[in-house]
């Protein structure tokens, strides 16, 4: 999976909370939205810039979506989740994105495309 592909299937299933995602998938949408965050933030320096602000509520969804079925390629409940918000919730939350997704097929469905 390439960049822009991982952009636009995030974008695409900015609702789907059910299915898997890659670690592919995951981590370029991830790298994309601090991209753009950093070059919103050197355009517009303020705290609550509206391009900033825009960008943010536009990739929130899709951030929480592709986060979800990313704990579904591991075989994790989109529950888990919440850890991360514990202040010990993050080391096994951050281990959980990075881990290799299950190889067949689990209750969530079937291995996304890498």
């Amino acid at each position: 999976m390439n960049f822009f592909d991982a952009i636009k299937i995030c974008f695409v299933k900015y609702t789907n909370f059910s299915d898997r995602a890659s670690r592919s998938e995951f981590w370029l949408f991830s790298l994309f939205t601090f991209i753009v965050s950093v070059m919103l933030m050197v355009v517009d320096p303020a705290p609550f810039a509206p391009a900033s602000v825009i960008f943010t509520l536009a990739t929130i969804i899709p951030s929480t979506a592709v986060m979800v079925r990313r704990l579904h390629d591991i075989n994790r409940s989109g529950w888990w989740y919440f850890i991360m918000f514990t202040m010990i919730g993050i080391i096994p939350f951050v281990y959980w994105l990075c881990k290799k997704g299950d190889e067949e097929d689990n209750r969530f469905g079937a291995q996304p495309l890498t």
